[in-house]
């Protein structure tokens, strides 16, 4: 597990890198990527469930 410190300098890198202000972005469509993927994994397994339960009531 990194220290305190070495995420502090790799912050600071990545701050330099791509700036704030585009940080704040990168960090709000990887926000948004992760609800869109919980989203999808959430939907499938409701379709699946909805699969299961007509297999059972046609048998």
């Amino acid at each position: 597990m990194p220290g305190i410190w070495e995420l502090v300098i790799v912050l600071g890198i990545v701050l330099v890198l791509f700036g704030a202000g585009r940080l704040k972005n990168i960090g709000a469509d990887l926000g948004a990527a992760v609800k869109n993927f919980k989203d999808g994994v959430n939907s499938e397994k409701k379709s699946t469930v909805k699969k299961k339960s007509r297999a059972k009531k046609n048998n």
